[in-house]
């Protein structure tokens, strides 16, 4: 087969694999950054929960 034959087609294989992998590690990296930010996002909220149980002691204790 000569060089540049009209059915030729390793240029696109490539080019779909370079596609699939460039997809591949986009959607790891969406992962990576989600899961960064679920972890981040429990943190506070663990964060805020004991803030208010101890505003909530501080209060009665206060009090009594």
């Amino acid at each position: 087969m000569a060089e540049g034959d009209w059915d030729d087609d390793s240029a696109y294989k490539d080019a779909v694999q370079r596609a699939e992998r460039t997809t591949r590690f986009g959607w790891l990296t969406i992962g990576a950054t989600v899961g960064t930010l679920g972890c981040a996002l429990l943190a506070a909220i663990g964060a805020v929960a004991v803030i208010v149980v101890l505003a909530a002691y501080a209060y009665i204790e206060a009090r009594g």
